[in-house]
């Protein structure tokens, strides 16, 4: 099954945080919180402007996001827990070094 967001909406999987900290203790389950940093896997076509015109995401499939604790609404797309919100939820894009470099 495939899905397509609609409007401004984002389809995110959540990008699991490491199980030790850096001091190297362990973390229990029951002590994890929910990540906040996230892939984008699908994007909807965007919102209408005021003058009917299609105002296009920032966000691309691929990109490495953060964005607010409660943010999104969890669905279970193929079996896997996926989050959908709308694009004014995320905080913002997370580069990577070599993406960084490429854009300079």
């Amino acid at each position: 099954m495939s899905f397509k967001p609609l409007y401004d909406r984002v389809l995110v999987r959540r990008i699991e945080a490491s199980e030790k900290t850096a001091g190297g203790i362990i973390i229990p389950d029951t002590a994890k919180e929910k990540p906040q940093e996230g892939e984008v896997v699908a994007v909807g076509p965007g919102s209408r402007g005021d003058d009917n015109a299609r105002v296009p995401l920032d966000v691309r499939p691929g990109d490495r996001i953060l964005f607010a604790k409660w943010s999104g609404t969890e669905v279970l797309i193929d079996g896997e827990e996926l989050l959908i919100m709308k694009e004014s939820d995320i905080l913002g894009i997370v580069e990577t070094e070599v993406a960084a470099k490429k854009a300079a």
